[in-house]
Formats: structure tokens, C-alpha cells, sequence
């Protein structure tokens, strides 16, 4: 049983090697064709994988699909499973999109250099899979041994739904947050970033033979992207749950979302903004699994096993809806100010040949 996960893990430190120690060794600004092309690299990986699973869930490979899915008391088949890792990874990774914008938001309030933050999200992301890896451990543990936690994540599931289509805080500035407060109280920093190093000496001594290390600010920004994360897994952790109790299946789902994380930052980063209608679809997302978790045996009976396909379309059409209307929103945003700028133009010049005259 212990074999897929290791051979799992193995793979994703292989992985992990190859980014930090081969493509990315050298320090460099990631540009946005870079990030375009790792994207689909990661997705492609992401998506390949479901090749794996229904291997190991249709045959039974390192034991998997032996056990019954605590969330909708079925053994998950290969194409079950494809089902549900598919869902759960579509949905962490539509939720990784405000996550994206918070770590924008960082790295401006810190002034980390772009050349820099490749770093800070490389090793965010090592401790985001550590915290997740935890959380998802206890959450299989606490679903197996009493289902109706279920609907307490449904419960907290539709209620951050909610916040998320009634908040109007657009931009928060996080060197403002708690995070960073106890940071600046607590913690020796230096005001100056030193490369992309996280500690330096600060060249005085504490008592004989022991030197004092100050956090650079590029520490400080890897404290909050990791604070951040702490705070968006608390949302995507119940969501994930809401569709697979499988620990493999959720924690595969994730390690994969979140791999992508990078270069889909520095792919969206500069346009976070334009999708101004993501977040409402991200709010319908979170209110649509809720509502599953809640109906779970209900759309069992009447959709049948398959229902979380269905989960599935209804997700990212969603998630295509709120990106169109966005798109299409931007682009008449555009040419509306391109009017407006055409008729200012030509106001100004009707002015100056009547100043002429």
C-alpha cells in the first residue's frame, strides 16, 4: 500500500531537483513565455497522471481502489477515480487563482525583485505541500472515523462562498498584516535584500563564537506567501474533501495544483486584474461543491457513480463562463477608453484650430 506513495513522492522530489537545480540554477527574470510554456508543462504532467491513476484504481496496482470512498461509500473504480482526481485537481487549481493574487500583492507591498521571486515560490511551495500533506492526513482520518465532518465542510464550503460574493475588499496591503507585524516585532530583518539569500550575518556577536542572522525581505515575503497559503488551504482542503475521501486521490490532486503554481503566476500575474468576474466564479464553484457534499447520496441515486463527471463539466463550465464575461467585459472596457481618449483628441483639436482662427 506503501508503494504508490513513495514511488509518488519520489517522483515529485525528482521533479522538484530538476526545476531548482537544472532549469532554474541560475537566478533569472521568468518571462511570460517561459511561464506559458511550464504551465503546459505542469498541466501536461497534471493530466498524464490521470493515466496512472486509472491503472492503479481499475487493477488494483500498490493496492489502491481496494478501500470503500468514505465520501460517497463507493470503491473507486479507474474511471471513478480519473473522475474524482480530475475534479479535485480543476478545482484547486481555479482556487490557486486568488492565491495568485495575494502572492502579487506580497511580492509589490516587499519590492522583491523579479529575478528573486522565482525563489520565494520555489520553496512556498515546498512548505505549502508539507502544511497540505498534514492537513490532508488529518481530514482523511477525521472523515473515515466520523462522516458527518462532511457537513461541516459542506457548511464552511457555502459559507465562504457567500463572503466571497458579498466582500467588497478588492486590495489589502500586506505589509500592514498580522503576519508582517509580528514579523517586524519578533524577528531580527534587515531592511536590505542581499541577493537571494534568506539570512545573512549581521556581523555582530551574541556572545563569543556566535553570530547574529537577520532575515532578509526576501524572507519576509516567503513568511507571508507561506501564511497565505496556511489561509486558502483551510478553504481548498474541505473542498478537495467534498469530492473524494481517497487520501491518494487528494493528495495527488494537490502536490499537482500546486506544482503549476509558479508558472502560473508569472503566466497571470500582470493579469490578474483583467479577470474581474474569476472570483465570483470561483464563488460559484465553492457554493456547487458545497451543495454536492450535502446531496452526495441523493445525486448517487439518481445520476448514479458517475455523478462526479458531471461535477466535473459543471465546474469548468463555470470556470469558462466567468473567464469569457471577463474577457469580453476587459475588451469593452478597452474600447470604450478608446473612444473616449478618440473624442477627447478630437475635442482638443477642434479647440486649437478655433484658438488658430
Amino acid at each position: 500500500m506503501l508503494l504508490p506513495w513513495l514511488t509518488f513522492v519520489a517522483f515529485v522530489l525528482v521533479l522538484l531537483a530538476l526545476d531548482l537545480g537544472v532549469f532554474y540554477r541560475r537566478a533569472h527574470v521568468v518571462s511570460f513565455r517561459e511561464a506559458v510554456g511550464w504551465s503546459l508543462v505542469w498541466l501536461s504532467l497534471g493530466l498524464a497522471f490521470s493515466g496512472i491513476v486509472y491503472g492503479c484504481y481499475e487493477y488494483g496496482w500498490g493496492g489502491l481502489g481496494a478501500q470503500v470512498d468514505p465520501v460517497d461509500g463507493l470503491v473507486n473504480t479507474g474511471a471513478t477515480a480519473v473522475g474524482k482526481y480530475l475534479t479535485g485537481y480543476v478545482v484547486e487549481k481555479s482556487l490557486s487563482v486568488d492565491n495568485i493574487f495575494v502572492i502579487s500583492m506580497i511580492f509589490a507591498s516587499l519590492a522583491v525583485p523579479a529575478i528573486h521571486q522565482h525563489r520565494v515560490l520555489f520553496w512556498g511551495v515546498i512548505g505549502a505541500l508539507a502544511m497540505r500533506a498534514a492537513m490532508i492526513v488529518v481530514g482523511a482520518r477525521l472523515i473515515a472515523e466520523f462522516h458527518w465532518v462532511l457537513y461541516l465542510f459542506a457548511a464552511f464550503l457555502i459559507l465562504t462562498a457567500v463572503k466571497m460574493l458579498v466582500s467588497r475588499v478588492e486590495h489589502v496591503d500586506p505589509s500592514a498584516s498580522t503576519v508582517m507585524r509580528l514579523c517586524r516585532r519578533w524577528l531580527p530583518v534587515t531592511d536590505r535584500y542581499h541577493g537571494q539569500r534568506f539570512l545573512v550575518p549581521a556581523g555582530g556577536e551574541a556572545r563569543p563564537g556566535a553570530t547574529i542572522w537577520l532575515l532578509t525581505p526576501l524572507a519576509v515575503a516567503l513568511i507571508m506567501v507561506e501564511a497565505a497559503d496556511l489561509v486558502f488551504a483551510v478553504d481548498s482542503i474541505p473542498a478537495i474533501f467534498a469530492i473524494t475521501g481517497d487520501p491518494f486521490l487528494v493528495f495527488t490532486s494537490n502536490v499537482f495544483a500546486m506544482l503549476g503554481l509558479r508558472s502560473l503566476y508569472f503566466a497571470l500575474a500582470g493579469m490578474v486584474a483583467t479577470f474581474r468576474y474569476l472570483k465570483p466564479a470561483l464563488a460559484a464553484v465553492l457554493l456547487v461543491v458545497g451543495g454536492k457534499m450535502l446531496a452526495a447520496e441523493w445525486l448517487k441515486e439518481t445520476i448514479g457513480p458517475s455523478f462526479n463527471l458531471y461535477l466535473l463539466g459543471v465546474i469548468a463550465s463555470i470556470l469558462a463562463v466567468g473567464v469569457m464575461a471577463s474577457l469580453v467585459s476587459e475588451r469593452r472596457r478597452a474600447a470604450s477608453l478608446a473612444l473616449a481618449v478618440g473624442a477627447g483628441d478630437a475635442r482638443g483639436r477642434s479647440l486649437t484650430a478655433s484658438a488658430v482662427s
